[in-house]
Order: C-alpha cells, then sequence, then structure tokens
C-alpha cells in the first residue's frame, strides 16, 4: 500500500498545487484545508517537490510554532533528497537556528549552501563566497 502512495504522490502534488494556485481554494477554509491535506499526503509519500512547498508554507506562513517547525522538517527532508531551494533555506535555517529545535550549525548551512550552490542556486553561490572570504 505505502508503495502505490509513492508512485501516486508526485500526481497528487501536482493536483494540490494546481488548485493551490487556483481561485479553488481562496474562497474558503474548508477547500483550502482539502488542498493542504493533498499537499501532506503528497509529502508523506515522499515526493520531493510536496516536501518543499509543503515545508515552505508551513515553515514561512503556518501558524503556531509547532508548524513551523514541522515545516523545516519537511525542507529539510527536501533539501536531504535534492531540492535546490530546500538546500538553500535549510542553509538559512542553520545559519540563524530556529527555536531550540535546529540549533545554530555554521558546519551544517554550510554544507546544505554548498549542495544549493552546485545547483546553480545564486543566493547559495553568493553565502558561499560569503563563508570562503570569511575563512580566508
Amino acid at each position: 500500500m505505502r508503495m502505490i502512495g509513492r508512485l501516486l504522490a508526485p500526481l497528487i502534488f501536482w493536483i494540490a498545487y494546481a488548485l493551490f494556485r487556483s481561485p479553488f481554494a481562496r474562497g474558503s477554509k474548508a477547500r483550502h484545508d482539502y488542498v493542504m491535506k493533498l499537499f501532506r499526503y503528497a509529502a508523506d509519500h515522499q515526493s520531493r517537490r510536496a516536501l518543499s512547498v509543503y515545508g515552505h508554507l508551513l515553515h514561512f506562513r503556518g501558524e503556531g510554532v509547532s508548524n513551523r517547525i514541522q515545516g523545516a522538517i519537511y525542507l529539510q527532508q527536501a533539501a536531504d533528497l535534492g531540492d535546490m531551494k530546500a538546500q538553500y533555506q535549510m542553509g538559512r535555517i542553520f545559519d540563524s537556528g530556529f527555536e531550540g529545535y535546529f540549533r545554530v550549525d555554521a558546519q551544517k548551512a554550510r554544507h546544505y549552501y554548498s549542495l544549493a550552490a552546485r545547483q546553480g542556486h545564486s543566493l547559495a553561490q553568493t553565502r558561499c563566497q560569503e563563508y570562503e572570504s570569511v575563512n580566508d
């Protein structure tokens, strides 16, 4: 059953993403909650894009600290699966720490920045250059 969920997760993510971007979810809290459940389902079944988008939504727009921490956890999973934007965000999170759950860790920040920079993320490349200039 878990295998079927993993196979369907990318499709469910794209459905959720299309609904989220359309006027469908804007007019009703119930519809918005439904779309967020679709995102969560896809993220819980390891869709890299769903982990990244849902993680961003929770971490940067979520209500309450627990949602923001859960968003960062999803972002870290997406970063570990190779998502460039999530890698950059994890670099930022480890640069400044977050709510005691993610402690400041320059080595991890640098690691995630370098992963994102290798994929062409311009802000991550800038951060890597800043790290290099500090160490010189």
